[in-house]
């Protein structure tokens, strides 16, 4: 530990000189030199607590600060050891016993132990913390009960510590992607001591995540946050597995703007863009040797439908503004063939899984349905208005839906733009008629797709509620006795979802990014996945990338 504790000066040291950089020096020149990545990570982010976020900016940071009993391989996509060293399982599969990292330690010098988990695991199931992400805990014994006020005990729950370094986790029926949950920020754990320190246990937003207060057991730790300017984290010291930590540090940056963010990155001010401009797809597509990344992405961009407000609580209307969506057209031309039309929730292939697809681009039919709902040609039509968060890619899709409704129904839909925590707050609140959203597998099974629209569910954000789902999500499902049922189970339940529509699917995602030549450690993946802990920079010529 010494040896480790030894080489704080040198990321500060370094962090020191970055910030203050040299007159006409790139940030990717500078941080090639001294190992600090320039990073693009959209929007300014919520918070960094993580059992109250739930976006995908805050992910990021949260994967760089803080580790969970297991950690993503960006390569393979599997659980690979992280705050936990190893794990058996039980004959029948129902309970894992996890041994704690000898040397896991808290960014503070203080040991990560077993307690930890037990403690962090009852305050995200606890009703009053309000974590829309506690169902991701459901496959635990007695979560459900806990998380819902059936239970008020946390005894009951299936997680106990049998000594400091053994956490024993006992589940309600065998899970194949249990281990996969365990690298989601929503299953970390947090530091006793410094978030009781600033409040009560349950309470959000609270002062201990912020720059001088917060504790973390990731790789990095935190040290700048300047509003709408830039997130500074540098190496931790007494993170377990700091020898294979290559990066001395990493700066985020809120992009919003797709448009400086593409800019930053051809001035070598960025190592790594959040998205790319939609009319730079072709020019980058163009380039020899391209910095432009385009691979699959586990994800689905779709729109939200209150179901509890008029007209939308009427399943006519909401089936007709989906029918008259033309999605090959909006990805053919608006998205430039970078993405696959979507009919459902669940990306097609997802371990094998096919979603069903019950309807397509039906103007006829659209019309009827909305006639058959008292509007006909639009006729007495109240209005709508539709909510996406600040980008120019959301605002084209949004342009272009409203285009295709007017053209199609003959119905006016409102636009409005909000920043992504007042868009947050709009959606987790149902304060919206429609609204834009995107949803990334946090692991891949379709269940992560399914689970979302269960009654009450943190992330449901519709009012949809179906008891009849529900048994088969949370308990049929589970208890499927092959592959082959389980997937039978979850057409069956993905078809009532589709008859509801309290969704319009529109893509299927695929992650698209900037990189520079100097990073390395990186790949792409399904899942888009950044584990900073595997990336360096080396030391490559500069370019200035020219478009045509």
């Amino acid at each position: 530990m010494l040896l480790r504790a030894s080489r704080l000066l040198l990321p500060l040291a370094i962090l020191a000189s970055l910030l203050g950089c040299s007159a006409g020096e790139s940030n990717v020149a500078q941080g090639n030199r001294d190992g600090i990545l320039h990073f693009g990570n959209g929007s300014e982010p919520q918070g960094l607590d993580p059992h109250v976020v739930t976006g995908v900016p805050e992910s990021k940071l949260i994967d760089a600060l803080f580790e969970g009993l297991t950690r993503k391989n960006p390569w393979t996509l599997e659980p690979e050891p992280g705050a936990a060293a190893s794990w058996e399982f039980s004959e029948d599969r129902r309970v894992i016993t996890f041994h704690m990292q000898p040397e896991g330690r808290w960014s503070n010098g203080e040991p990560v132990t077993a307690y930890d988990f037990v403690w962090s695991w009852r305050r995200a199931l606890d009703p009053a913390m309000g974590n829309l992400y506690a169902y991701m805990l459901y496959p635990v014994l007695n979560a459900e009960a806990y998380a819902t006020g059936k239970i008020d005990d946390p005894e009951l729950l299936g997680v106990r510590a049998l000594d400091d370094m053994t956490l024993e986790v006992t589940l309600n029926e065998p899970t194949p992607y249990f281990l996969q949950l365990l690298d989601h920020y929503s299953s970390f754990a947090v530091p006793r001591a410094t978030v009781e320190k600033f409040g009560e246990a349950t309470d959000r937003f609270t002062r201990w995540t912020r720059v001088g207060n917060i504790v973390s057991n990731g790789p990095f730790q935190l040290r700048e946050w300047h509003l709408n300017r830039r997130i500074v984290v540098e190496k931790n010291p007494h993170y377990w597995d700091a020898d294979a930590v290559r990066l001395n540090g990493v700066v985020f940056y809120p992009t919003e703007n797709l448009v400086s963010e593409e800019r930053m990155f051809r001035v070598n001010q960025l190592h790594v863009t959040n998205d790319v401009p939609l009319s730079k797809f072709p020019a980058y597509r163009k380039l020899d040797d391209s910095p432009f990344i385009e691979a699959p992405y586990l994800g689905t961009y779709f729109f939200l439908l209150n179901t509890k407000r008029p007209p939308l609580d009427d399943v006519r209307v909401r089936r007709a503004l989906s029918l008259a969506v033309d999605r090959e057209s909006l990805t053919r031309n608006v998205l430039y063939g970078s993405n696959e039309p979507a009919y459902a929730i669940t990306p097609p292939g997802t371990l094998g899984y096919q979603p069903p697809r019950l309807f397509s681009f039906d103007p006829e039919q659209a019309r009827q349905l909305l006639a058959e709902a008292g509007y006909p040609d639009g006729e007495g039509w109240p209005g709508l208005e539709l909510i996406y968060n600040t980008s120019e890619s959301h605002r084209k899709i949004a342009v272009a839906l409203q285009q295709m409704w007017k053209d199609v129904l003959n119905i006016s839909v409102t636009l409005a733009n909000q920043e992504w925590k007042v868009y947050l707050d709009s959606v987790s609140e149902m304060d919206f008629q429609i609204a834009r959203r995107g949803w990334i597998g946090d692991y891949v099974d379709p269940n992560n797709f399914l689970d979302l629209y269960i009654t009450g569910g943190g992330n449901n954000n519709t009012g949809f509620a179906d008891p009849v789902y529900d048994e088969m999500i949370l308990r049929q499902a589970p208890q499927a006795a092959t592959q082959e049922e389980r997937f039978a189970i979850f057409h069956e339940a993905e078809t009532r979802l589709m008859e509801q529509m309290p969704i319009i699917p529109i893509y299927t995602y695929s992650s698209k990014h900037l990189v520079h030549p100097s990073v390395k450690g990186m790949p792409p993946n399904l899942m888009d996945f950044v584990n900073m802990k595997y990336i360096y920079l080396e030391d490559v010529p500069l370019t200035e990338f020219e478009l045509e």
